[in-house]
C-alpha cells in the first residue's frame, strides 16, 4: 500500500498521435569536428534514407563543435540546399555539449544522434525511434554487443569496448549492453528533465545519461545494429578511456551519496501496470510476499535469540511469551514500513494493536505446541523445543501474512494518491525564443546567459516557400506525416491514415518542464577529439 509517494516530473508515456502537422517528429543531430571531407556525403546519404523510409517529417541538425577547417562552410551550404537540414555552430568542443545544446533547443518530440562516419547501418534508424514514438520506451540505443548484431572491427577496439562495458556492469550495475555506440534516441520530454542532471560534456555524456536514466527506472530499448569500424576515426582511445573512468568514479560516488535528484524522472502513479487494480490478481502480492518472508526470517532469528536468552532464567512458557511479544512489535513495525509501504506515524498505534491480536493468535499456536510437547514427552530436550517452535512459527507466519494483508494493512483505493496530469494549453506550447525553427528564413541565435556566450549556438536554415510553412506542432494535435509516393501510382502522393493511441479523454497530455538554459562549462575539461 503506497500512502505518500510524490508525483513525478515526467508525464505518463503516450503514443504520439499521427496525422498532418508541421513540426518535424524526428530531429537527428550529427555532431562534427573538422569533418569537411565526410560531412556532405554523410548528410546527403542520411537525408536520402529518411526521405525514402521514414513516414514522418524529420530534420537533420549538423552540430559543429568549433571546427577549424571548412566544416562550417560545408554545413551552411547543405542547409541552403536542403530544406530538412539546419546547422548549429558552437565555439567549444565536446560531443556531450553539442547534444545538450541542440536537444535542449529542439521542439521535435523525438531526438536522436549519430556519428558522422555512419558506421551504423541506417536500416536500424526506424527500429530505434519507433518505440519512442509509440510510447513504449523513454530512450533507445544501438548495441554492437547484442547477440544479433553484426560488427566488423579490429580486436583492439573490440577488447576495449567489452572491457568498458564490463566495468560499467561491475561498478555502476548497468544493465544496458553498449554505452558508447554513436546511435541513440530519446523522447523530448525525457531529455528536458534528464539533461540538466548530466554533467559531462565529452564522450562520457552517453554513459552518464544512460546510467541516470536506468537508475531512475526509465525504459531503455536496445536495437542490434550492423556496424563497420571507421579506420580513419580521430578518437583518442587512451585519453577517452581515462576520461571515462574518471566519469565512472564521479557518477558512482554521486549515486552512492544520493546527491542526484533522480525522483525528477519518476513517472506518475498509475503509469506502471503494477500500480493497477486487475481482477483476480492481487496488487503487489509477489513483492509483498518476498518482503514479508525476508522480515519473517529475520524476526524468527530474533525470536529464537530472545527465547534462548529468556529461557535461562524462566520457564519455557514465560520465555516464549516474552520473546514472541518483543519480536511481534518489531515484526509489525518492519512489515508496516518495508513490506506494505506505510510511512509516517499515522495509524501506527492502531496497526500495533492489530499486530498484538495477530501476536495472540501466534502465541496460542506456539504455546499450544509446547504444551502438547510437554504433555507427550515429559521433559523434552532444548533442541526438540526449538524444532517444535520453528514448525509452529511457520504455520503462524502464513496466518500472520494473510491477516496483515487482509486486515491490518489492506489496499484501500481511497487511501491511494490521486494525481492529475494537466494538459498544456496551445498557447503555452507555441515555439519560444529558445526553439529553432527549421523553416525560419533567417539565421537564428538563441539567448543564453552571459557566461555561456562562448558556446552559444547559431542556427542557419534555408528559406522555404511561403506555401510550405506549416503550423507548429502541439501535443494535442497530430504528428506531421510526410506524404510518400505510392509505387503503383508513379508520383501520386498518398498519406496513410493511422490512428495512434490517445488519452482516454481524447486529449494529449504533456508534462514536460519549461526549457532550461544549457549549462556549458566555462572551460573545456579536455575533449579527446
Amino acid at each position: 500500500m503506497r500512502t505518500d509517494p510524490s508525483p513525478g516530473a515526467l508525464p505518463a508515456r503516450e503514443h504520439l498521435p499521427a496525422g498532418n502537422a508541421g513540426t518535424p517528429v524526428l530531429d537527428v543531430v550529427v555532431p562534427v569536428y573538422n569533418e569537411e571531407k565526410d560531412l556532405e556525403p554523410c548528410v546527403r546519404r542520411l537525408r536520402e534514407h529518411l526521405a525514402r523510409t521514414f513516414p514522418y517529417a524529420f530534420r537533420i541538425t549538423v552540430a559543429d563543435n568549433a571546427s577549424t577547417d571548412g566544416t562550417s562552410q560545408v554545413a551552411a551550404r547543405l542547409a541552403a540546399q536542403l530544406p530538412e537540414v539546419t546547422t548549429c555552430r558552437l565555439e567549444q568542443k565536446g560531443r556531450g555539449r553539442a547534444l545538450r545544446t541542440v536537444w535542449s533547443a529542439s521542439e521535435a518530440p523525438v531526438l536522436a544522434y549519430m556519428d558522422v562516419d555512419l558506421s551504423t547501418d541506417l536500416n536500424a534508424l526506424l527500429p530505434l525511434v519507433a518505440p519512442l514514438i509509440s510510447g513504449h520506451s523513454d530512450l533507445a540505443i544501438g548495441s554492437r554487443l547484442a547477440r544479433a548484431s553484426r560488427v566488423v572491427r579490429g580486436p583492439k577496439r573490440e577488447f576495449i569496448s567489452r572491457a568498458y562495458n564490463l566495468i560499467l556492469r561491475g561498478s555502476l550495475q548497468a544493465r544496458f549492453s553498449d554505452a558508447q555506440c554513436g546511435f541513440k534516441a530519446i523522447r523530448r520530454d525525457v531529455a528536458q528533465v534528464l539533461l540538466p542532471l548530466v554533467e559531462d560534456t565529452g564522450w562520457f555524456f552517453d554513459t552518464e545519461m544512460l546510467v541516470l536514466a536506468e537508475r531512475a527506472g526509465l525504459r531503455i530499448h536496445e536495437v542490434p545494429v550492423d556496424w563497420v569500424d571507421d579506420p580513419d576515426s580521430t578518437v583518442h582511445i587512451v585519453r577517452t578511456a581515462t576520461d571515462d573512468l574518471k566519469g565512472v568514479w564521479r557518477v558512482g560516488r554521486a549515486l552512492a551519496t544520493g546527491s542526484l535528484p533522480l525522483d525528477r524522472l519518476a513517472r506518475p502513479f498509475g503509469d506502471d501496470p503494477r500500480d493497477r487494480e486487475i481482477q483476480d490478481v492481487p496488487r503487489g502480492l509477489a513483492r509483498q510476499l518476498v518482503g514479508f518472508c525476508v522480515v519473517g526470517g529475520l524476526s524468527t532469528l530474533f525470536y529464537l535469540l530472545l527465547y534462548s536468552t529468556f529461557r535461562q532464567f524462566s520457564g519455557s512458557q514465560v520465555a516464549n511469551a516474552l520473546a514472541l511479544l518483543v519480536s511481534a512489535v518489531a515484526n509489525t513495525a518492519a512489515n508496516r514500513r518495508l513490506t506494505f509501504g506505510v510511512r509516517g506515524r499515522g495509524g501506527a498505534v492502531q496497526h500495533q494493536a492489530q499486530g498484538l491480536v495477530v501476536f495472540a493468535i501466534g502465541l496460542a499456536l506456539t504455546s499450544g505446541s509446547l504444551a502438547a510437547l510437554n504433555a507427550a514427552g515429559g521433559s523434552p530436550a532444548h533442541s526438540t523445543e526449538l524444532a517444535v517452535l520453528i514448525a509452529a512459527n511457520l504455520a503462524a507466519t502464513v496466518l500472520r501474512f494473510l491477516l496483515f494483508r487482509a486486515w491490518v494493512f489492506p489496499d484501500r483505493p481511497e487511501d491511494g494518491p490521486h494525481f492529475t496530469v494537466a494538459a498544456h494549453s496551445p498557447s503555452a506550447l507555441a515555439p519560444s525564443a529558445c526553439s529553432p525553427s527549421p523553416y525560419a528564413p533567417s539565421a537564428y541565435t538563441p539567448s543564453t546567459p552571459a557566461r555561456a556566450s562562448a558556446s552559444s549556438p547559431t542556427y542557419a536554415t534555408a528559406s522555404a516557400p511561403a506555401h510550405a510553412t506549416p503550423a507548429p506542432y502541439r501535443p494535442d494535435g497530430p504528428l506531421p506525416r510526410r506524404p510518400l509516393p505510392h509505387p503503383a501510382y508513379g508520383h501520386h502522393e498518398t498519406t496513410a491514415q493511422v490512428r495512434a493511441g490517445e488519452a482516454a479523454d481524447g486529449t494529449w497530455r504533456d508534462g514536460t518542464l519549461p526549457l532550461q538554459p544549457v549549462r556549458p562549462h566555462d572551460t573545456d575539461p579536455g575533449d579527446p577529439r
